[in-house]
């Protein structure tokens, strides 16, 4: 019972974070589960059984708040259920170590560009109908759901950074819809999972926690992405992405020290108050053009 507790509040975290950022649910579980001694294979596989449930309940949130857009839900989700498959039965016989420092590598970059566009740059100005192609989401889904399966969570730091980056949505949309399409993604990975394995070593008390906890949690993130401003949507997902890879970098260099890691939060800290006060000064100047303009009016 302890277990099935501990991992529920585990999940519950990990959803907050993945429903209203759009990412960081597998990584933050996935890294717990082998942290203490559990293969990367079968952790990938509770993690992304588990999923099943959080990211249908994440969707269904989603969607009731009007953060989905279904084309582009369509044309990411088949592509990441058919590379998130082929990365699950790929996992379940070797590994894909030699590439963590690449992808993690070109995550950071595109986690710097949102934190300079978002949180030191002007917003971006979204034209109502715009959307990505198929040309970027195909790709983007493939590549996203193999990196998912194979590395116990990625789907959401590959995707949602990129969409955003790219302009052509909201990024409460990219959040909203990346966080659909997850589900064809998971149960994907899932099915390769359960084949590969055949059950082989799985603690359904870990991945019965881990569901618990994140549907619970799945109104809630969803509810943060409707109302948090562009700034600190733009500095909370930058920061993720920069802890996570930054951590996944030092790791791989053996460059780990209580002072690198000092500095990678101290930054991300840093990124997020400058996002709040930015964010904070824009409400405040919106509050004071709105009596400006009524008074405007009544004098027409």
């Amino acid at each position: 019972m302890e277990r099935l507790l501990i991992f529920a509040l585990v999940g519950l975290a990990a959803q907050a974070v993945d429903g209203s950022l759009g990412m960081a649910y597998g990584v933050t579980s996935s890294t717990l589960l082998v942290a203490t001694g559990v293969a990367p294979a079968v952790a990938s596989a509770s993690v992304h059984l588990a999923e099943v449930g959080t990211t249908f309940a994440s969707g269904v949130s989603h969607w009731r708040l009007g953060n989905v857009d279904w084309k582009v839900v369509a044309k990411i989700a088949i592509p990441g259920g058919i590379g998130a498959f082929a990365g699950a039965t790929v996992l379940s016989n070797l590994s894909t170590e030699s590439a963590t420092p690449w992808v993690a590598g070109l995550l950071l970059v595109l986690g710097l560009y949102i934190i300079a566009r978002f949180v030191f740059g002007k917003p971006p100005v979204f034209i109502p109908g715009r959307r990505p192609g198929l040309g970027l989401l195909a790709p983007l889904g493939l590549f996203g759901g193999f990196i998912d399966a194979t590395g116990g969570g990625g789907w959401g730091p590959v995707t949602t950074p990129t969409l955003i980056s790219s302009g052509t949505l909201h990024p409460r949309k990219v959040i909203g819809s990346v966080s659909t399409a997850e589900f064809v993604t998971t149960l994907s990975a899932s099915v390769g999972f359960l084949v590969g394995l055949a059950g082989e070593a799985l603690d359904w008390r870990v991945i019965g926690g881990l569901l618990v906890g994140g549907v619970i949690a799945a109104p809630f993130a969803a509810y943060l992405v409707k109302h948090l401003s562009l700034p600190i949507l733009g500095g909370l997902v930058g920061s993720i992405i920069l802890v996570t890879n930054g951590r996944t970098l030092l790791r791989n260099f053996e460059a780990e020290s209580v002072a690198a890691y000092g500095v990678l939060f101290a930054v991300a800290a840093v990124i997020v108050a400058i996002a709040v006060r930015k964010s904070r000064g824009t409400s405040a100047g919106a509050s004071e053009r709105e009596p400006a303009a009524e008074s405007e009016a009544a004098n027409a």
